[in-house]
């Protein structure tokens, strides 16, 4: 956990010298966190990256093992979200159930952070648009940048710390950019499956071609049924070897999605697993890191 920290009694490390100053004097007493509410851990993580031990972060959808898309809220997510000074979401109609409690919830005051809308992507011709953008990392270092101003706006004494933590955050994402173009120029343009779009800015940003039918992948992230068409043009590219890898969505699984992962099994094609949320004890780097050297792996066998 990056940010502000205890080292010892009424030593603070990584605070402006003004409120050091106003530390761990007589009867002093420390400033409450910012309450901020998040759609899932993803953004939970990125929040306390940046916040450190100046923000209480409640994350809505922490279990790996839960579908994002299929959640029910709960009363006790509608009164965090009535108390968050700061919320973030995803957007893109990933995570619409934190837009309905908020605006049930009787809190006009709480910024909202879009991140669909931070990274300005926008749908293609066809009217697609992939709302992952938690995989992109472009989209993820300009998110943190938005959350520091954010929290700066509600706790002005620690802006600073909060952009300097936001830097940090940012320099450790051109750390797996690095390790993306080193992917981009050993495998350029090695063709892959994907089970849903949801790893895709993450592939492309590796150099991978995604050869999924469209109407494959939609037919899964959408919870319908997969044309028999689709399903068997999927099916063959590991029957006829056409890709080199299958990144799997663990997090929506079915008699279709199992029936692709098997045939990769089968025919001896890398299955690379990935999750919409953190995986337990994972924080956003080492989570993305894993990812980045499962692709690697798969590709350099």
């Amino acid at each position: 956990m990056r940010g502000l920290s205890i080292h010892a009694p009424g030593v603070v490390l990584g605070l402006s010298l003004a409120v050091v100053c106003a530390w761990g004097g007589p009867g002093y007493a420390a400033p409450s966190p910012i309450p901020v509410v998040a759609s899932t851990n993803v953004y939970g993580d990125i929040v306390r990256q940046v916040g450190g031990g100046r923000v209480a972060v409640v994350s809505i959808i922490s279990d790996p093992a839960q579908d994002p898309h299929s959640y029910e809220a709960s009363t006790r997510t509608q009164l965090e979200l009535s108390r968050a000074a700061v919320v973030v979401e995803n957007g893109g109609g990933y995570d619409e159930f934190v837009g309905r409690m908020l605006r049930s919830s009787d809190n006009s005051s709480a910024e909202v952070i879009d991140a669909v809308q931070v990274s300005g992507k926008e749908a293609n011709d066809a009217g697609e648009f992939n709302e992952h953008v938690w995989y992109d990392l472009p989209t993820v270092g300009r998110l943190a940048d938005r959350i520091a101003q954010a929290l700066g706006r509600t706790a002005p004494g620690d802006a600073e710390v909060f952009r300097k933590n936001a830097q940090v955050f940012k320099d450790e994402l051109a750390g797996l950019q690095a390790r993306t173009d080193r992917i981009e120029s050993r495998h350029p343009g090695a063709p892959v499956a994907v089970t849903e779009p949801v790893p895709l800015y993450l592939t492309e940003a590796c150099g991978l071609v995604n050869k999924t039918p469209a109407a494959f992948s939609e037919a899964i992230e959408e919870g319908d049924d997969v044309p028999p068409r689709a399903l068997q043009q999927t099916l063959a590219l590991f029957t006829d070897h056409r890709v080199e890898a299958l990144v799997y969505n663990e997090q929506t699984t079915g008699p279709q999605t199992e029936r692709v992962r098997k045939a990769a099994e089968d025919n001896r094609v890398p299955v690379v697993p990935v999750t919409e949320t953190l995986p337990p004890g994972k924080d956003y780097v080492g989570w993305m890191t894993d990812n980045i050297a499962a692709i690697e792996r798969a590709l350099d066998r």
